[in-house]
């Protein structure tokens, strides 16, 4: 038999900057969306990762993201990591993100913790840890929007989710609410949605 146990590895800084662009919106129900990952396989954990919002830099954008992390944290099977944030010539940059998932996803594979690992990135940095797990036997899925992939990721994986309307449809926490500051741009700027979560 067959065994199919499932780790998604969220990288939430690339999700939530794709949602944004492409969506327009980033209240996603994380449990409907790791569900459709997941399908009837067996789920062994999900994996989020993202930076800190810098309190002090962005008071704002720190209580949106706590906010959100309470709502993951309450995501059943769900582990949150989290990054700092570095500055490199003015410009804060995340720091040790794809290292943290390129170690999760080789140490549990080493470990067999998991048959087959769900990737939701578009990141060419995963590329060679992914075939690294790939050469211990285990099966790479990844889960991406098609504005933002990298070839080489693409060629890795096994299986692809391409997350487009059609795959998201249904899977918003909120509904639409009303944003005033942007009223020049569509004809129902009302339906704009855009929760800033990180």
């Amino acid at each position: 038999m067959i065994k199919n146990r499932v780790a998604i590895f969220i990288d939430g800084s690339n999700l939530y900057h794709a949602l944004k662009s492409n969506f327009k919106r980033t209240d996603l129900n994380f449990t409907q969306f790791t569900n459709m990952l997941c399908g009837s396989r067996d789920l062994f954990r999900i994996y989020y990762y993202n930076v800190l919002q810098d309190q002090m830099q962005r008071p704002e954008g720190y209580r949106e993201q706590q906010e959100f992390l309470d709502i993951l944290h309450k995501t059943p099977y769900l582990e949150v990591r989290l990054g700092g944030m570095k500055t490199a010539q003015g410009v804060a940059v995340e720091k040790g993100i794809d290292v943290m998932i390129a170690t999760d996803l080789l140490y549990f594979a080493w470990h067999d913790f998991y048959d087959v690992a769900v990737v939701v990135s578009g990141d060419a940095d995963f590329a060679y840890a992914l075939q690294a797990v790939k050469n211990m036997g285990k099966h790479i899925e990844v889960a991406y929007f098609e504005s933002g992939v990298s070839k080489d990721l693409l060629e890795v994986a096994d299986n692809r989710h391409t997350l487009d309307r059609h795959f998201l449809k249904g899977m918003w926490a909120g509904k639409h609410r009303t944003r005033n500051r942007r009223s020049g741009g569509g004809s129902k700027p009302e339906q704009d949605l855009t929760a800033n979560h990180h």
